[in-house]
């Protein structure tokens, strides 16, 4: 027991005086490749899944946000044979709650334009940059996205 315990306060007092020596060490900044079209500022996001398309947290929530919307629409349009015509008409559709309806989605707009035979879903950012694209969907679930302006049929899709 008493080797135990010295072990352990030896592991401690050890982890406590290298603690100073490796947070001043910082990480070398991250290689650019030249030959990119596309260049992305270094950022902290880590994937969210293998394949994950968003370049930033506010990335990911809103594609998530639109996949939720294009799966309740999906579910939506099975049941009564249309899409429904706003964003409250999904309310308990697959995941989609109230709570959603509200177009304010932290540093993205929602914008929302439905018919019973198709809909348009927009993601817009406050502000328009490499880690912030606009996204826009339609009911044929594919998404799509900009950097450069907000986002249409013919931008780059993403999923």
């Amino acid at each position: 027991m008493k080797k135990a315990l010295a072990r352990f306060l030896a592991l401690t007092a050890a982890l406590a005086l290298a603690a100073p020596t490796l947070a001043a060490q910082s990480p070398a900044p991250a290689a650019q490749d030249p030959a990119s079209a596309v260049q992305i500022p270094a950022s902290t996001y880590k994937p969210k899944f293998p394949g994950d398309p968003a370049r930033s947290d506010s990335e990911s929530a809103a594609l998530a946000y639109m996949r939720v919307v294009l799966r309740a629409q999906h579910r939506f349009q099975k049941q009564y044979n249309h899409f429904a015509t706003s964003l409250a008409e999904l309310v308990h559709s697959g995941s989609f709650t109230k709570r959603m309806v509200n177009p304010d989605r932290g540093d993205y707009t929602a914008s929302f334009e439905g018919k019973k035979d198709s809909f348009i879903l927009t993601m817009m950012p406050k502000q328009l940059d490499a880690i912030h694209r606009s996204f826009y969907a339609e009911d044929d679930g594919k998404i799509h996205a900009d950097e450069e302006k907000p986002a249409d049929a013919n931008s780059p899709v993403v999923k």
